[in-house]
């Protein structure tokens, strides 16, 4: 059996028509012989573009009100029939069918009827039948045909229409036949679940005893109810690309549109919903015009200026070397001349509350950067990391040290703008990797060591970074993740220049390193709150 496969002839029957004109295009660019049905058919139409109506081929129009208009032997036949079968072969022959070798689907919108509180009939009008029949019929003979199920998945099929000539591979095949399947089964849990909830309202069940009733024991623990499995999450799944690594599969459950509007670029992954996620969490603390640069969720950049430009000159030299292809985040609008020195090294995804509209011809001349307008900051309370056989589940930890919180344990005390960059280092040493060490002067970040096996490499790894690009360490204050079981971190910032310390406090040697401080003029707060993050 041939593993490649040539795109031929092309089924496409889709409610949402976004992005579907590009497939059509590269499709007809390569001579594919296109069917279609309805809506999609009079789209197609109006591109110019040739198209095949369904009803032609199988002799019968659509009927019960477009209920029916895909099920037939013509249109299955095409897509199970198995290629190197010559029993298959001579039956297509003999009833004049077509094999199909690509066939398009996007459902119905169910549950988007269902939110937006249509009536029962409305909604039952949107269960798709031909199309989730088409989607299992096509990922059933992934030997011989390619599924789309997902808009998300259009990027990955023009990849192969454009750089692969519409050639497909036996595992390309497989990989979107598994994808359809997953669509297909959460379709039918939204449409299990609202039948469900149905019933349930029009035919309550009487308990005699409430224990009968399975709780989520997570409901009064947590800041919101978390779901028993992912299959009862409320927001839809969205495929990724592919997970950390190509060789990974990966799905995000959640709204992006919720918080985001994407402006611009390629389609987020993986990775990027982890950095987009870091960015947020971390630029939302910060009251002032602030900007970040992050690389593998850690800040490798940030600074708080009187202008955006100013801001991002500032984060961008605490370490222009790991900011290239990183994500930049800002609280505050983007105009022209911050967008001109931004776009003056690679940056892969930028995210900011708004942007002038020169700026925004500026950053998209990089065709794939993602631009990101956050409109929401309504972010998950909840952590979850998949271990073992089961879950972790814990609050997240949004707790921010003002000055009330600080407790100056040493004979000296901080000085005004110490303060100011004490908790400037604090809020961005719980953001990062432990064991983690930040080093900071007039609200910037000048050097940091994150993800280490012992404090004192961070702290040596901070200094290092500074020194490195040149930055004044005289004079700079250092912020820990966590309590220094020994005096040898304040030993170490002391010999550096460093001139005042938060950290939690709490280890039972703090009076060494209380004293070490007193003897050599180094102030210290302890917050009583660790920022432990794994």
């Amino acid at each position: 059996m041939d593993k490649i496969k040539k795109i031929k002839t092309a089924l496409i029957s889709v409610y949402n028509k976004e992005g579907i004109e590009k497939i059509v295009t590269a499709l007809n660019e390569k001579n594919v012989k296109i069917y279609s049905t309805g809506g999609t058919q009079e789209f197609i139409e109006k591109m110019g573009i040739a198209v095949t109506p369904i009803e032609d081929l199988t002799g019968y129009p659509a009927i019960l009100d477009g209920r029916v208009k895909t099920l037939h032997p013509k249109i299955f036949g095409g897509i199970l029939t198995i290629r190197d079968d010559k029993n298959h072969q001579s039956q297509l022959h003999k009833y004049k069918i077509p094999e199909i070798d690509l066939v398009i689907v996007d459902l119905y919108p169910f549950e988007e009827t269902v939110e937006a509180g249509a009536s029962h009939e409305e909604i039952i009008e949107k269960i798709d039948i031909g199309g989730i029949s088409l989607i299992r019929a096509a990922a059933k003979n992934y030997k011989d045909v390619l599924v789309i199920s997902s808009v998300g998945q259009y990027s990955e099929l023009l990849e192969i229409l454009n750089d692969e000539q519409g050639k497909t591979t036996l595992e390309d095949r497989m990989q979107f036949a598994s994808e359809a399947f997953f669509t297909t089964s959460v379709y039918d849990d939204e449409i299990f679940d609202y039948f469900c909830k149905t019933f349930a309202e029009q035919y309550p069940l009487d308990y005699e005893d409430d224990e009968d009733i399975e709780q989520n024991p997570f409901e009064n623990d947590f800041d919101e109810p978390f779901p028993l499995s992912l299959e009862e999450t409320p927001n839809k799944p969205k495929l990724l690309r592919y997970g950390e690594n190509p060789h990974q599969k990966a799905i995000f459950f959640g709204d992006f549109d919720l918080l985001f509007d994407q402006l611009h670029g390629k389609e987020v992954s993986y990775n990027n919903i982890l950095d987009i996620d870091a960015a947020v969490s971390l630029i939302s603390v910060f009251d002032e015009t602030t900007c970040a640069i992050l690389k593998h969720n850690n800040a490798c950049g940030i600074a708080s200026r009187p202008t955006l430009s100013e801001a991002w000159k500032e984060a961008l030299a605490g370490d222009p070397v790991s900011a290239f292809g990183g994500i930049v985040v800002t609280n505050i609008n983007v105009d022209a001349d911050a967008a001109q020195e931004i776009d003056k090294i690679f940056i892969e995804v930028i995210i900011a509350p708004s942007y002038d509209p020169e700026a925004l011809n500026i950053l998209k001349q990089k065709k794939n950067r993602i631009i990101l307008l956050q409109k929401g900051n309504k972010l998950t309370n909840n952590d979850v990391k998949g271990v073992l056989n089961g879950f972790l589940i814990q609050n997240k930890d949004i707790k921010t040290e003002t000055v009330d919180d600080l407790n100056s344990v040493t004979k000296t005390t901080p000085t005004t703008s110490e303060i100011d960059d004490l908790l400037f280092a604090n809020k961005i040493v719980k953001h990062s990797k432990s064991n983690a060490i930040v080093l900071a002067k007039n609200k910037r970040l000048i050097g940091s060591g994150v993800g280490q096996t012992s404090r004192v490499d961070a702290l040596k790894q901070a200094i290092s970074k500074a020194r490195f690009y040149e930055l004044e360490l005289e004079g700079a204050v250092m912020a820990s993740d966590a309590f220094f079981p020994f005096a040898d971190c304040a030993e170490i910032a002391h010999e550096a220049g460093i001139t005042a310390i938060i950290q939690p406090g709490g280890s039972i040697r703090d009076n060494e390193t209380i004293e070490y401080c007193d003897n050599n003029g180094i102030s210290m707060v302890f917050t009583g709150i660790r920022h432990f993050k794994h």
